[in-house]
């Protein structure tokens, strides 16, 4: 009897170092089977039905909020005045964005055409697309500063064209005109005889281009074969590079299409991304941790060196020629247009900016762009993207129409593009990265302890019942010794 228990506790102690053996493989084992798991679900393959839909079709709920600068005062900053202005909206849109034209390719890349379709929400905006704001006219004044260096006799022509189509220095519209466009017999003169020179060959508006439209031929990697290049651009429109800006840097395409990004991201690792819309690649830095509904998060943004000037930051040289530190001239891939982007309300450009303009307040919380990603698999939680459109002008000589403007670089809208994963997807996220992840490790260092509970008390049962069986010897081999002794015929 007393060899079955003592059996009974070494086998205990034997089950015991194997829980305790089975939850330190786990800790070792574990984070490679999530990291598999990770791999398998960030990698863009048809096969992976949940991670390809919501790479192919966004699900998560995208909105573009658009911001006009009032002009208060368009005569007076004919005569010279600074201008004033007032913040209006914002005009909510919902953006539904689908990816067509899908072709995988043998070296591990995949082609697509992204198309984009805005939706007025009226519930969310701070007016309707019938309100009349007043902004500079493009079209004029624009035009004005790209033919200030011809002969004085054509630029005179030219502001006798506009009077002929009753173009004037500013525009007095709707906000669905401005936006989608409206009739104009400039217009419509232009693409008649100088085809090629507006955006648009219809209605002109400040995002007539924009919507029904693609943003170009993306070829992206797959990650197939290389999970770090994952979502990163290999071609874009079939260039490897840009020819807008000077330098080789400038014209670099690089990072991702900006909507995902490869897994296992670190505080040192960067956001860099493509936009064709901002005509380069951009690139974002890490700021800070956070936590969105229990799941980890960095927030990336925006460093003060992106839209600086040559002077101020050295390889931004490429991007010039340069006005104010804070404003990125895209008139290379803007049909020569004097178009400038920027933070809104000049955030983090020079100061000098506030000061030719009324009415502007720039703060990091409403004018700063970020975004908030999950580092272990790079998909975006939470999405803010704030860029302002500005117009630079001034009074040019023939072109009465410019009367005596004021060199400036004149705002006219902003626009957040904001997005996060919310609902069903949330949850699942949530799932499978917190929750799961916890458990297993709950379960690791629960086998440890099971393990090492069983082996102390199945030691000390051991340890006792040895110690009792040697007493018990002990004992009979004393009273036998007494026994022998009191009775020597024995």
């Amino acid at each position: 009897m007393a060899v079955k228990k003592s059996r009974v506790a070494v086998g205990f102690i034997v089950a015991g170092v194997l829980t305790v053996c089975f939850g330190a493989l786990m800790i070792s084992v574990g984070p490679l089977i999530i990291d598999d798991q990770i791999i398998k679900n960030t990698m863009i393959d048809p096969e992976n039905e949940m991670s390809y839909s919501m790479w192919k079709d966004l699900p998560v709920p995208f909105f573009m909020s658009v911001y006009f600068f009032n002009v208060l005062n368009p005569k007076e900053i004919l005569k010279g005045e600074k201008p004033m202005v007032e913040q209006r909206g914002p005009y909510v849109y919902r953006k539904r964005a689908q990816k067509e034209n899908i072709t995988f390719h043998d070296n591990g890349t995949v082609s697509y055409l992204e198309y984009r379709r805005y939706f007025f929400e009226p519930s969310m905006s701070a007016g309707s697309e019938s309100d009349v704001v007043t902004i500079p006219n493009m079209l004029v004044l624009g035009a004005a500063v790209m033919m200030e260096n011809l002969p004085f006799a054509v630029r005179l022509l030219i502001s006798s064209t506009f009077k002929t189509f009753k173009e004037g220095p500013f525009l007095t519209k709707t906000v669905e005109e401005l936006m989608w466009g409206y009739d104009s017999g400039l217009v419509d003169f232009l693409n008649k005889y100088l085809p090629g020179m507006l955006p648009s060959s219809g209605k002109f508006g400040l995002f007539a281009e924009f919507n029904n439209s693609n943003t170009g031929l993306f070829t992206i990697f797959t990650g197939r074969d290389d999970i770090t290049k994952v979502h990163q651009v290999d071609s874009w429109n079939g260039m490897t590079e840009l020819n807008y800006w000077r330098t080789p840097q400038a014209n670099m395409i690089n990072g991702t299409a900006g909507q995902m990004w490869p897994p296992f991201m670190t505080k040192e690792t960067t956001l860099p991304f493509y936009s064709p819309d901002a005509c380069r690649s951009m690139e974002l830095v890490y700021q800070r941790p956070g936590e969105m509904q229990g799941i980890p998060l960095y927030r990336y943004v925006a460093p003060k060196t992106l839209f600086a000037n040559g002077t101020t930051y050295g390889p931004n040289e490429g991007f010039c020629p340069c006005r104010q530190s804070g404003l990125l001239n895209v008139s290379s891939c803007r049909h020569n247009s004097p178009v400038f982007i920027s933070h809104p309300h000049f955030f983090n450009a020079d100061p000098v900016l506030l000061n030719f303009v009324h009415g502007l307040n720039p703060t990091e919380d409403e004018h700063g762009l970020f975004i908030d990603i999950h580092p272990e698999t790079g998909v975006p939680l939470n999405v803010s993207i704030r860029l302002q459109l500005n117009l630079y002008m001034k009074k040019v000589g023939g072109i009465t129409e410019t009367g005596k403007i004021s060199e400036v670089v004149m705002p006219m809208i902003w626009f957040e593009e904001r997005g996060y994963i919310d609902g069903p997807i949330l949850s699942t996220f949530h799932t499978n990265l917190v929750v799961l992840p916890l458990i297993m490790e709950v379960m690791q260092y629960g086998f440890i302890a099971l393990g090492l509970v069983t082996i102390i008390i199945a030691a000390v049962v051991l340890y006792r019942h040895k110690g009792f069986s040697n007493e018990t010897v002990k004992h009979n081999f004393e009273k036998q010794e007494k026994s022998i002794m009191g009775n020597p015929e024995k």
